[in-house]
């Protein structure tokens, strides 16, 4: 691995002590405005906020008996608590529990995640710039196409993220709400008031109109937005892994001291990072796709969802969360050859100024469709001869009608293709 992956909150988050610290979070803000209400003695709700504790092992016993995880947890939270347990849960159904703790759960893994992007971000700017006068080539369908600089596809990258930033932030609002509406939503045994003191208490929004669940359109967002993110990162790597092409050789990813790239060739340096993030991402979609599939549920309320989600959800973010870690890690230490990228942008003798003559020659008076013949036909004969194509227009007659020899060499000047670079650079990141 390129830099050992050491963060720890994400992988915390979703272990079944933090569930359980979440779910008694939820029960005890909903006990504390029923006290507020009268419903609950103050020195009972004394009792239970010193007392609620629970033990996973315990839960854990008692739920291979009763099959039904939050009957196991609340068992273990009045075995602490005592004869004062019986004002727990009052008026809820689990999913009131499950659903708003949920909230509370994602709403904490999009801010991990919203922090992985901007440190990205800051690395993608710094590189940007880094490069910003980094002449290479640009290529279409992998093929030679005009010259730009290495910096902008960081630019690049970081303009995406910056979108991506923006959909973490829409999706972490639409994922922070929560429901205490009971068993279908009409708050039969509960007070809508009451919900609303506890999801203000909690920082949530309540689901203005629930079933016994969240709606999962809220989770599906959440979901095809990591998704979104997933594929933003393969796109950096596939780049890194086509760049790492022995062929093309214009920059790599770091090699450490004592790192080994095959059993077999001792010479190998392989893109294994920019290869993993790849395979990552597909993953990460594929739970994307699982996601939606649970936004169609039975009525008012099956559980299809709930086997689905105990697996993708922890499984997306820590993915997410790692593969933002590690690319920024691949990205700050990329190794960059800028001779090697002047070494390739020569290798089509020219023909990259293929454009600026076809439009020269229009506007001195010869038919788009007559200078397009005449150019291309130039280029496939430098291409096939491996001849210089500015050396080949010179001798054509055609060109030499509409351009002069002088007006030609100012065609081919390279600072001309990178004029505008400082324009984009504004629009990206502003004044500097």
């Amino acid at each position: 691995m390129i830099e050992r992956y050491t963060k720890k909150e994400m992988g915390r988050l979703w272990t079944l002590e933090a569930k359980y610290k979440k779910w008694l979070e939820v029960e005890l803000a909903v006990c504390e405005a029923w006290a507020q209400r009268g419903e609950i003695p103050a020195e009972s709700l004394k009792v239970i906020k010193e007392r609620a504790d629970f033990d996973v092992s315990r839960i854990d016993e008692i739920e291979a008996e009763v099959k039904h995880d939050v009957i196991a947890f609340l068992t273990s939270v009045s075995e602490h608590v005592g004869p004062e347990s019986r004002y727990i849960h009052k008026g809820l159904t689990s999913s009131d529990i499950l659903d708003t703790a949920n909230a509370l759960l994602l709403r904490d893994a999009a801010d991990i995640i919203i922090g992985d992007i901007k440190a990205l971000m800051e690395v993608l700017k710094t590189q940007a710039y880094e490069y910003k006068n980094t002449r290479c080539i640009g290529r279409s369908h992998g093929i030679h196409a005009e010259p730009m600089v290495f910096g902008l596809k960081f630019a690049l990258w970081y303009e995406e993220m910056q979108r991506n930033l923006g959909r973490m932030d829409s999706a972490r609002k639409t994922i922070s709400a929560g429901k205490l509406s009971g068993a279908v939503g009409t708050f039969s045994s509960i007070e809508p008031e009451l919900e609303t003191i506890v999801l203000e208490k909690l920082g949530l929004v309540p689901e203005p109109v629930a079933t016994q669940i969240v709606q999962r359109d809220r989770y599906a967002e959440f979901m095809t937005t990591l998704a979104i993110v997933a594929a933003t990162v393969e796109k950096i790597a596939v780049e890194i892994r086509h760049l790492q092409r022995t062929e093309v050789r214009e920059a790599e990813e770091p090699f450490t001291v004592g790192q080994k790239g095959s059993s077999a060739m001792p010479h190998k340096r392989n893109p294994i990072g920019s290869e993993n993030l790849t395979g990552l991402a597909r993953v990460v979609r594929s739970n994307a796709m699982a996601a939606l599939e649970n936004v169609a549920l039975w009525h008012e309320r099956d559980i299809s969802h709930s086997s689905v989600e105990r697996i993708i959800i922890p499984d997306s973010t820590i993915l997410v969360d790692y593969m933002l870690v590690r690319l920024r890690g691949i990205l700050s230490k990329l190794v960059v050859y800028p001779q090697v990228m002047l070494k390739n942008l020569n290798l089509s003798h020219g023909l990259y100024n293929s454009q600026k003559v076809l439009l020269a020659l229009a506007e001195a008076g010869m038919t788009r469709e007559d200078a397009y013949a005449e150019v291309q036909q130039k280029a496939m004969e430098s291409w096939a001869a491996g001849l210089d194509f500015k050396e080949l227009l010179q001798t054509a007659e055609a060109v030499k009608t509409y351009i002069a020899d002088g007006a030609l060499d100012k065609l081919f000047a390279l600072d001309d293709y990178l004029k505008h670079v400082d324009f984009i650079y504004n629009r990206v990141f502003g004044e500097k």
